[in-house]
């Protein structure tokens, strides 16, 4: 199972954020290489089914529901969603077309506010399917082992009884747990410079912090399925294609700051990402293998 190590990643970057990164003496970045460790990837058509764990609300399932859609969508204003995602097209097999399938909501909480690992692929076995990815999204007034040190995870089940494999995602809504750790840049980190939060570009810090999340664990899923696609470093705790590049979300970003995006002046809102129905997002820069460096969006 691979994992977000959100917390401890965007912590060692900023442990670097005192260095004058303008000083002429620094040592030339080597570039960044995620090696392809010859497995199967994620391509073609692919369903995202979605399991809604705990209370949303109509407006919060539509932002993010949007958002998924809007991957593969030739309907939004430039930069968009869709340009975002093209990145993946550039690992091998090419294309990866993601639509939002079924959707559960499990509003009941059926197995408690506390859920354990075994829990979530519990709940990502209640929709089998080849090509699929079955994401699990919790509220905010549920708990998940190892949130805070991770913002989601990815990871693979078997389907059925048979030999095949699909995948899951988890991510949860961290706006009353850990928005330090997994909502940032919409809230001040909990360590590192305390530069003012961003303003989210759908007015929600929990749910724009989910997208960033989310965004990050499908294009690893795609890319790294069964922990032997793209990674660099153990399978067990890998640097993937989105979370090889935390804390970028625009040009001339470095720890702490996360870049130049742009901002809607109406609002004040930050993003870097336009989507379907009007929608925008930011997110997070993805590595190109192309030219072995992380490509943001602006």
């Amino acid at each position: 199972m691979a994992s977000i190590y959100h917390f401890v990643a965007t912590l060692l970057l900023l442990c670097f954020s005192f260095i004058d990164l303008s000083s002429s003496e620094l040592v030339q970045e080597q570039p960044l290489v995620l090696k392809y460790h010859n497995g199967p990837l994620l391509k073609g058509k692919i369903t995202v089914n979605v399991i809604w764990y705990g209370k949303f609300t109509p407006i919060q399932r539509s932002i993010i529901v949007d958002f998924i859609n809007s991957l593969n969508s030739n309907n939004a204003a430039r930069p968009s969603t869709s340009s975002w995602w093209k990145t993946t097209e550039n690992y091998k097999g090419g294309r990866s077309a993601l639509a939002v399938g079924k959707q559960i909501l499990l509003e009941s909480y059926p197995l408690g506010k506390s859920l354990k690992n075994p829990h979530l692929t519990a709940l990502a076995s209640k929709f089998n399917g080849v090509n699929t990815i079955n994401v699990i999204l919790t509220a905010k007034d549920v708990a998940v082992e190892g949130f805070c040190m991770r913002c989601g995870t990815h990871g693979s089940s078997r389907v059925g009884r048979s030999p095949v494999r699909g995948t899951y995602i988890w991510v949860g809504n961290s706006e009353t747990q850990c928005p330090g750790q997994c909502a940032w840049p919409f809230h001040q980190p909990i360590y590192g410079p305390q530069t003012p939060p961003l303003v989210a570009p759908n007015g929600d810090v929990g749910v724009d912090g989910m997208i960033i999340n989310l965004a990050t664990l499908l294009g690893n899923t795609v890319t790294n399925p069964f922990n032997n696609g793209y990674f660099q470093g153990p399978a067990n705790a890998p640097l993937e294609a989105v979370s090889a590049c935390t804390g970028m979300f625009g040009s001339g970003s470095y720890p702490g700051y996360p870049g130049n995006v742009l901002v809607e002046k109406s609002t004040g809102a930050s993003y870097n990402a336009n989507g379907i129905n009007g929608r925008k997002y930011l997110l997070p820069a993805m590595w190109d293998p192309r030219t072995s460096s992380c490509k943001a969006v602006v």
